[in-house]
């Protein structure tokens, strides 16, 4: 029998989240409630859940600061779910290591949706046991397994969804792809996928893997297509 996953809602607004929780119950999931980042941080070192829903305006902290947080020890799903409506907020997000991000109103439907895509695509690059788990090309590996990245043996820090992008960009190398096809293949939901998603994270893979990434080596920007991991 399959393990009930665990979502953990970190949001003050009681109505919201006790709709959620009833709401994803039907998904048989099991839900948990914090009503600020404090007791947000406790439930995640403790229940180790398989799914975050963040809200940014929390009583005692702000949520992309708690979200930097949560992605420094953990690489579980975060979705963000939010009144800030700006794309300053969702960049900010997005860059701090959120994998999604939602505004409100929002459909409940949606939400799940969402969900049940994130946990299929983490589990699936989890779970995959092929020869090609291990890339290798210069002095980069690309751990699947392990979700590692090294670079001359020395290990660079990446989110999953960081880490997922790059990998696939680094199985299909020299191969163009619109930021359509690798929200797509990546996130799984292009239909509800906001395509500066990819133009975040490429941004903070570069700045984290490239040399220099205003002029960078690998990961190469096809105008008015897409991107490439270039390797000659």
């Amino acid at each position: 029998m399959n393990k009930r996953k665990k979502i953990l809602i970190i949001e003050d607004e009681k109505d919201i989240s006790r709709i959620v929780r009833d709401y994803l119950n039907r998904y048989s999931y099991e839900v948990f409630i914090a009503e600020n980042g404090k007791d947000g941080m406790r439930f995640i070192e403790t229940l180790v859940p398989d799914f975050i829903i963040l809200d940014l305006m929390l009583p005692d902290t702000d949520g992309i600061e708690l979200c930097r947080k949560i992605r420094e020890k953990f690489n579980t799903p975060i979705l963000i779910l939010s009144a800030r409506t700006s794309d300053t907020d969702k960049v900010l997000g997005l860059g701090f290591g959120a994998d999604d991000y939602m505004t409100k109103p929002f459909s409940l439907s949606e939400l799940a949706a969402r969900i049940n895509a994130h946990l299929r695509r983490y589990e699936g690059t989890a779970s995959t046991q092929r020869n090609d788990d291990v890339l290798h090309f210069g002095n980069v590996v690309i751990d699947k397994k392990a979700y590692r990245l090294t670079v001359g043996g020395n290990e660079i820090a990446l989110s999953s969804k960081e880490f997922e992008l790059l990998y696939f960009l680094s199985q299909n190398k020299n191969q163009v792809f619109s930021k359509s096809q690798l929200l797509d293949a990546v996130w799984g939901h292009a239909a509800y996928g906001d395509e500066n998603t990819i133009t975040v994270y490429i941004r903070r893979i570069r700045e984290k893997f490239e040399i220099d990434p205003s002029n960078p080596t690998y990961i190469k920007t096809v105008w008015g297509v897409g991107y490439k991991l270039s390797l000659d």
